[in-house]
């Protein structure tokens, strides 16, 4: 009888039951955490790289564009009248070479038979030629009109390595006269020379490759700058960045070795970043995981048993526990909160059905909470959260003596789909609408429907002066607008639509009322003034810019 009553007692069986699933746990962590965490680890290392070389390939771009600004600008202020005159070419380009920070290495004016009329430095790196058609493609190409780059080599008085540059030095009619070249060192402080300190982990690092001319050109690696890069075929993901493509995943080395690795392209130079981890090192917790598996597996089945003498003790408490927070609940004591449940039998059954009902009641507390706080087609904040959200808005910009402004948005163009393709259309439309405006606006800002076809906008911390505010203002109401470009595809059909806005400034100071009226009387202006536009006011409605810009294009 006693045995009986041991096998069949509920804490045996709760005992049994844990330590078979510690047991069962532990041989399946064993075996599949590992393919678990490789996949998953490698995803999230795969994005990080991706990541990283995606902002290093935005600053690549930034600094090359700068250069080929103002090698674009040299080019734009040659003397068209010195051509003809070396000498004074000569001392045109001398002065300026020693205004150029970023073509130390050299400058070169080169005629259309690959002459160099005027040099500072070695000319023949930039391009010179005895005949035009001995000209580097580059060249040639600048010749035709268009700004080229040219391939990247080492200098071999200093070592260097040196990115030729060419702009188009065209007359008055757009012809070509001539061509600027420049020499920039990409391993310049101010350039590349940042990717030789960084480091991924503790074995990766970054490339910059030039896939038109098969060459790393720059490497967290000195060893490997100006060398072959990889063959097309050889690294999918590397092919694919040739192709613009960014994005990360598990690659194959040259040498063998698996590694997680980032790509990123530089559009305007036809290159792409890499950012890349070895596996070794991206995949060492694996193992360590495998090992704590392994020496831990045992002690949490003693554990287990030890904790599991006194865990059941308190097998009986939580039905206790239950009732009493359900009375204090019901006399308003604590907040609605789900009830423990303790066990699948009756009291679980009721439990789990009491818990469904607090469940539900909550939800609709909640939806009628956001219902009356949010338009109910768009699921924008509506006018009272609005009028919530400037107050804090306000608050901040009295604390902080920082500017806000609102942003009150009327579409164009929206009463023809209603009339047309009927009110359905009208509210896929809004909804689209919503969506993308909502999509260009920062967290702290706060988009909300006010009724039928307007939209406000309030933007907060806009700077310490109405010259920022209005700057900041004018970004995202051209932004704004820009969302609204591309025509909305409802029921098949493209469906133009624009934007009239009116943007009011204000301070602290400023109270909800005035800011709203004084935008919604701004945006009727823009609708008289031609639609697709945006008219600013400050905060007293007297004070108007009188130079409302229209988006253009």
């Amino acid at each position: 009888m006693g045995f009986r009553r041991i096998t069949s007692s509920i804490v045996t069986r709760l005992v049994l039951f844990g330590v078979a699933l510690a047991l069962t746990g532990s041989v399946v962590r064993y075996h599949r955490l590992p393919t678990f965490l490789r996949d998953d680890l490698g995803t999230v290392l795969a994005g990080q790289q991706a990541a990283l070389a995606g902002y290093v390939a935005r600053d690549i771009t930034a600094k090359l564009d700068e250069r080929e600004r103002t090698l674009h600008r040299l080019a734009t202020a040659a003397p068209l009248g010195d051509l003809t005159d070396p000498e004074a070419l000569q001392a045109w380009l001398t002065a300026q070479h020693r205004l150029q920070s970023a073509f130390v290495p050299g400058l070169a004016i080169l005629a259309p038979d690959g002459r160099a009329l005027a040099e500072v430095r070695t000319a023949t790196q930039m391009g010179a030629s005895n005949t035009a058609a001995a000209m580097p493609a580059w060249v040639r190409t600048a010749f035709n009109g268009t700004p080229a780059l040219g391939r990247p080599l080492r200098a071999p008085q200093t070592g260097e390595t040196l990115l030729p540059m060419a702009a188009p030095i065209v007359d008055p009619q757009g012809r070509v006269l001539a061509v600027l070249t420049g020499l920039t060192a990409l391993d310049a402080p101010g350039f590349l020379q940042p990717l030789a300190q960084a480091r991924v982990g503790s074995m990766g690092g970054l490339l910059v490759i030039s896939p038109y001319d098969g060459l790393i050109v720059a490497a967290t690696d000195p060893e490997q700058v100006l060398r072959d890069a990889p063959a097309i075929g050889q690294i999918p993901l590397f092919d694919a960045a040739a192709t613009g493509h960014q994005g990360g995943g598990l690659i194959t080395e040259a040498n063998g070795a698996e590694a997680v690795a980032g790509v990123a392209p530089v559009p305007g130079a036809g290159w792409f970043v890499v950012a890349r981890m070895p596996a070794d090192e991206a995949f060492v917790t694996i193992e360590r995981t495998r090992h704590f598996v392994r020496v831990h597996a045992v002690a949490t089945v003693v554990i287990f048993l030890l904790l599991a003498s006194v865990g059941l003790y308190l097998v009986f408490r939580p039905l206790l526990r239950a009732a009493d927070h359900a009375d204090r609940m019901s006399r308003g004591d604590m907040p609605l909160a789900p009830l423990p449940v303790v066990r699948d039998d009756e009291v679980g059954h009721l439990t789990k059905a009491f818990n469904r009902l607090l469940a539900r009641l909550i939800d609709s507390q909640n939806e009628l909470a956001r219902m009356a706080h949010h338009d109910a087609l768009t699921g924008l904040p509506n006018r009272l959260l609005l009028a919530d959200r400037m107050g804090q808005a306000l608050a901040r910009a009295r604390r902080t003596r920082t500017r806000l402004a609102v942003l009150f948005m009327d579409l164009d163009g929206f009463k023809p789909i209603n009339d047309s393709l009927g009110h359905e259309a009208g509210d896929l439309a809004l909804v689209e609408v919503g969506r993308r405006l909502a999509a260009i606006v920062r967290e702290s800002d706060t988009l909300s429907r006010v009724g039928g076809d307007e939209f406000a906008l309030v933007l907060s911390d806009l700077g310490l002066n109405n010259e920022d505010a209005s700057a900041s203002a004018r970004a995202v109401a051209t932004k704004c607008m820009q969302a609204l470009a591309e025509p909305v595809q409802i029921a098949g059909q493209p469906c133009a639509l624009g934007l009239s806005i009116g943007i009011a400034l204000g301070d602290g100071d400023s109270s909800f009322d005035a800011l709203m009226s004084t935008a919604d009387s701004a945006m009727y202006q823009a609708k008289q003034t031609g639609r697709g536009r945006y008219v600013l006011h400050l905060a007293e409605p007297e004070v108007l810019d009188t130079h409302p810009a229209r988006l253009a294009g």
